[in-house]
């Protein structure tokens, strides 16, 4: 993996989340691609299509007081020519994460920008027969109250 893209490709997703904890409205938007089909399936929602409505999303997620304030962790990047892929957990810092993510990016003009997002509650079953190694995976499911 060239590592000067893959730094790239990291910057531009610490961008989304900092844009997501900053509640930037603006910084959200200049991380969307502008030529590229784009959706979003935020945790709990269907899909969100079409950039317009993605950013429509966006903005009523981040003016909303009682949106949380996510980090992620656990970061890796999947290079694929003009178009990546990050998978992550996202918490809140100092807790548990409690959503995986995956954010896809494409190049537009030189930047790496979203075309996708799909974050999704981590849950103890969700892997049923083995008990979760990563301690970041091993959530109580009383802490979901």
């Amino acid at each position: 993996m060239a590592p000067a893209l893959e730094a790239e490709v990291r910057a531009a997703n610490e961008a989304f989340y900092l844009a997501f904890r900053e509640r930037d409205v603006d910084g959200m938007e200049r991380l969307w691609a502008q030529d590229s089909p784009v959706a979003c399936m935020h945790p709990g929602m269907g899909v969100v299509k079409g950039r317009e409505a993605v950013l429509a999303s966006w903005r009523g997620i981040l003016r909303h007081p009682g949106a949380p304030s996510l980090s992620c962790s656990k970061v890796t990047v999947h290079l694929l020519g003009t178009s990546a892929f990050v998978t992550c957990l996202e918490g809140q810092q100092g807790k548990r994460a409690r959503l995986i993510a995956t954010n896809v990016f494409v190049r537009e003009d030189g930047h790496w920008r979203l075309v996708h997002h799909h974050a999704a509650p981590l849950a103890p079953s969700a892997i049923p027969d083995r008990p979760p190694t990563d301690p970041d995976l091993a959530i109580d499911p009383s802490e979901w109250n």
